[in-house]
């Protein structure tokens, strides 16, 4: 039996390009959400919890929607000489930022939460500004929420599945990952190549959440 590891190797860029992005975006979302108590906190948070709780053909549908040629994003990167996002890589990676950004947000914005004011304040006394003490006294202090958020969104875009079906489409070579290869695979009665691609995604989800509790376990013993 020939295997195809495209969709493997897809999927891992596609996970590593879209955990990267997270941690830019979510982090100073998580920082906001953790310190603010303006009004509009709850409705936001609100907003990046979404993709718990909605079904991923729905968020993928009104990606589809806003990314196509008559959304409004769509309109955008066709103005720009971009062409549209749908059935892209680049459209891949849009979406799973969406539905990977609570995994990210969240962890962060726990591991903010924890540290409580004091050793910002002990910062600012002694003249460290703002950016400062973020990256000198939050970030370092929220380690665990980083490497939690990290791992998280990393595994959680690998096993996706309905949002890359409805942004991506089942393009070899372009779009089709594990999740969808699994899926032609069961479809045409393939079940020996299913079996092979479906428990090597169970031996990962079962070895990435056994590392990072082992880790976290070690980083929060280690900070008593």
């Amino acid at each position: 039996m020939e295997f195809d590891w495209t969709p493997v190797w897809l999927t891992l860029k596609l996970a590593g390009i879209t955990t990267f992005t997270l941690m830019f975006v979510g982090t100073p979302i998580a920082w906001w959400l953790a310190r603010t108590t303006h009004w509009l906190k709850q409705p936001v948070a609100a907003v990046v919890a979404l993709p718990l709780v909605l079904p991923p053909t729905v968020l993928g549908f009104y990606l589809l929607l806003l990314l196509g040629p008559q959304g409004m994003v769509g309109e955008i990167t066709q103005a720009l000489g971009l062409g549209t996002l749908p059935f892209t890589f680049a459209g891949l990676v849009v979406a799973s930022v969406f539905y990977s950004l609570p995994f990210v947000v969240q962890p962060l914005q726990n591991a903010f939460e924890a540290q409580g004011v004091r050793m910002l304040e002990v910062a600012a006394t002694l003249r460290a500004s703002p950016l400062d003490r973020f990256l000198t006294v939050a970030v370092p202090l929220a380690r665990p929420g980083f490497m939690t958020a990290a791992v998280l969104a990393f595994a959680h875009t690998v096993g996706e599945f309905g949002v890359v079906l409805m942004i991506g489409g089942n393009i070899p070579g372009e779009t089709k990952v594990l999740s969808v290869a699994i899926y032609d695979h069961v479809e045409t009665l393939e079940y020996e190549q299913a079996h092979l691609l479906a428990g090597g995604m169970l031996v990962f989800s079962f070895t990435v959440l056994l590392v990072l509790y082992m880790v976290n376990g070690r980083l929060h013993r280690s900070g008593r």
